[in-house]
């Protein structure tokens, strides 16, 4: 039926929708279904409900929205555009999935400013909704006073069946609901549809009464495409509940409007086509050109610019008083939005000779993250039930809970998927807060999508990883990640550091505190690791270097990396002894070495020295690109063994002789 007769509200929602559909269309590609459905949910919360100020995107006090079901974009984009975001004109709606828009397929953080996280994974988003919400409580029971509110705004996030079909959602939304975070409130997009067709091929659960189980505040709106009010209210209620997150059930119509191919699977990820857009602008009443957009609905949404400006104006006047009654609070607060790290931090880093007892490498970061603790107040994190295996409680920082959000020790249950994605959510709060994470290196697999989120998303969690090898002996093949350390520095944009002594640790946390859009995942032993002379915290940053070496030129170069550059300094030895030239590399962190310039690259491995031996047990995969075709690998390529860890070691040949061995057939 046409629409005869639009109000200035309807006629807002409508210039969502058909900006959407214009921009797939136009692109040939995209998802126009959700932001069809999503328009009168979306509509409420940008401009009822949410604060936010679009010409100061970052803007601290403001609401954060995430798009959780981020093939939607375009919704977004829609209302970023509409509002006054500098980041998306009309030309960038117009130039949707092309080459250097800012307005990708999905939504990412680093591209478009009003983003705040990079969607698209599945439930990705709103597990990092959780992780905004915590930093949100703990910067307020940090910062705030009796008299004075300095942080006090809410997470807001839009998601779909399939962000609630995913596993990443449930861990992070059964943390969330257990600390009570009474500021995250998420807006399910009920429509019943995913790419296979209906839901109800493989997803009939009650989703409210889950969500009631994980102790969320849980609403129902029936009527999702045209009560506006009632969606409102919801969000008010939602925001009356202070002591849990809350979860809004809209029921909507995926692709509303259009007469064919709403409610369909058809319209969730494919243009219209020309037909159904004629068709869609005749039922909804939408004489509009493509692109076009109303002037009263511009001047409408457009008044989002002096009310955000207002907003933070305000918020401004809270933030001088602040200064003057609490000038050192004042100070750290502003300190951490600059992204400043305090003076001297890295000095707390500890130094070790060879004189030093050799420990572990988990012990020597838990020795690293205490240190660290003390300088660096927004230093927060936790492991995945294995604290006293990860060694990764700040003493006597007390633990995050409900109603003790000041507290720095993390405690993310058995749940390493959500806890990843929660970390990147922390870091892309843009306060300040570094998030470090915890679980063995086997478990990385688990939370792979997360650290490749934060790689892509220029998030600087630090992921800390022990149990590194088949050293860690009799939990056996299911717990040695032989391959592991191979595939994550396959990922783009991830620091891999696998420290050999005390002062490789230190350095590792120096490399990982610096890099704060650049996540760091350190590879630590279970094992008690010797500590060396010639090792320096400044050496890791180069990624490798000469740990020890012959006079002349090198016969053969030995590159180790962790627990293995014990042996290749024993090997070397014993080689030198038997008058060879031995050079001795360590290599903890191989992409740092790839951006070092060709001359220091020469000078560690000059090209001349073909003769290589590599030495780390793991797999042997990627060691070609360093020990080339005349050189060799002591690795392992098969899964491990249940064994005492030195007996593993031994049979799968990671000893001195056999180093030494595999040296003289070079």
């Amino acid at each position: 039926m046409v629409v005869a007769t639009q109000s200035l509200e309807e006629l807002c929602i409508n210039s969502i929708r058909f900006l959407a559909i214009d921009a797939v269309e136009k692109a040939k590609s995209g998802h126009p279904g959700l932001p069809m459905g999503a328009a009168p949910m979306a509509f409420v919360l940008w401009d009822k409900i949410m604060r936010f100020n679009p010409k100061n995107p970052q803007w601290f006090n403001r609401d954060r929205f995430v798009l959780s079901a981020g093939h939607g974009c375009m919704l977004q984009y829609a209302l970023l555009h509409l509002t006054g975001f500098d980041s998306v004109p009309l030309e960038e709606i117009k130039n949707f999935r092309q080459w250097g828009s800012s307005t990708p397929g999905h939504p990412e953080n680093f591209e478009t400013a009003g983003v705040e996280v990079t969607t698209g994974p599945l439930g990705q988003g709103i597990a990092n909704a959780v992780g905004l919400a915590m930093a949100e409580a703990h910067l307020a029971a940090k910062f705030n006073k009796p008299d004075l509110k300095l942080v006090d705004h809410y997470t807001y996030v839009i998601l779909g069946d399939g962000c609630n079909m995913e596993g990443v959602s449930g861990e992070a939304c059964s943390l969330a609901g257990h600390l009570g975070l009474g500021k995250l409130i998420a807006l399910y997009d009920d429509n019943h549809i995913s790419i296979d067709g209906s839901t109800d091929i493989s997803f009939t659960e009650d989703v409210g009464k889950r969500f009631e189980a994980y102790g969320w505040h849980v609403q129902h709106v029936s009527e999702g495409n045209t009560d506006l009010d009632a969606i409102q209210k919801a969000v008010e209620a939602a925001k009356a509940v202070s002591d849990r997150p809350s979860l809004i059930k809209v029921t909507t119509t995926i692709g509303y409007g259009s007469p064919n191919k709403a409610n369909t699977a058809g319209v969730h990820g494919a243009a219209l086509g020309g037909d159904e857009i004629k068709a869609t602008r005749e039922n909804l009443g939408w004489n509009y050109e493509p692109f076009e957009i109303p002037g009263d609905v511009l001047s409408h949404f457009r008044k989002a610019v002096e009310r955000g400006a207002s907003l933070e104006a305000e918020w401004q006047e809270t933030l001088a008083t602040y200064r003057t009654r609490y000038p050192e609070e004042a100070a750290d607060f502003e300190r951490r939005l600059r992204g400043e790290l305090p003076q001297g931090w890295d000095k707390t880093l500890p130094t070790y000779t060879s004189a030093d007892k050799g420990v572990a490498s988990r012990k020597h970061s838990e020795i690293c993250l205490n240190a660290l603790a003390l300088a660096i107040p927004e230093l927060i994190g936790g492991s995945a039930d294995l604290t006293h295996s990860n060694l990764t409680e700040i003493k006597g920082a007390g633990d995050f809970q409900k109603g003790q959000y000041g507290n720095r020790n993390l405690r993310f249950g058995v749940r390493e998927h959500g806890m990843g994605a929660i970390c990147n959510g922390i870091l892309l709060h843009n306060s300040g807060l570094i998030p470090y994470c915890a679980t063995f290196l086997v478990f990385a697999d688990y939370m792979r999508a997360a650290i490749r989120l934060s790689a892509l998303s220029q998030s600087g969690v630090i992921y800390v990883m022990t149990h590194d090898s088949i050293g860690l002996g009799e939990d056996g093949p299911t717990h040695q990640p032989v391959e592991t350390l191979a595939s994550l520095r396959a990922i783009p944009n991830l620091l891999v550091i696998r420290p050999a002594d005390g002062n490789e640790a230190s350095g590792a946390y120096k490399v990982a505190i610096a890099n704060r859009k650049r996540p760091t995942l350190l590879a630590l032993s279970r094992q008690n690791l010797p500590n060396f002379d010639n090792v320096s915290i400044d050496a890791v940053s180069k990624g490798a270097y000469i740990l020890s070496d012959s006079n002349g030129t090198p016969d053969l170069i030995l590159i180790g990396t962790g627990s293995e550059v014990g042996l290749c300094v024993q090997a070397a030895e014993q080689l030198r002894s038997e008058g060879k030239n031995v050079r001795v590399v360590s290599m903890p962190c191989s992409e740092l070495f790839e951006e070092q310039d060709a001359a220091y690259k020469e000078s560690v491995l000059p090209k001349a020295v073909t003769k290589r031996l590599a030495v780390e047990a793991a797999a042997s995969f990627g060691w070609c690109r360093y020990v080339g075709t005349e050189g060799d690998t002591v690795s392992i390529d098969r899964f491990g063994a249940s064994a005492p860890g030195g007996v593993c070691l031994e049979k799968f040949g990671f000893t001195v002789e056999n180093v030494v061995a595999k040296a003289k057939a070079l």
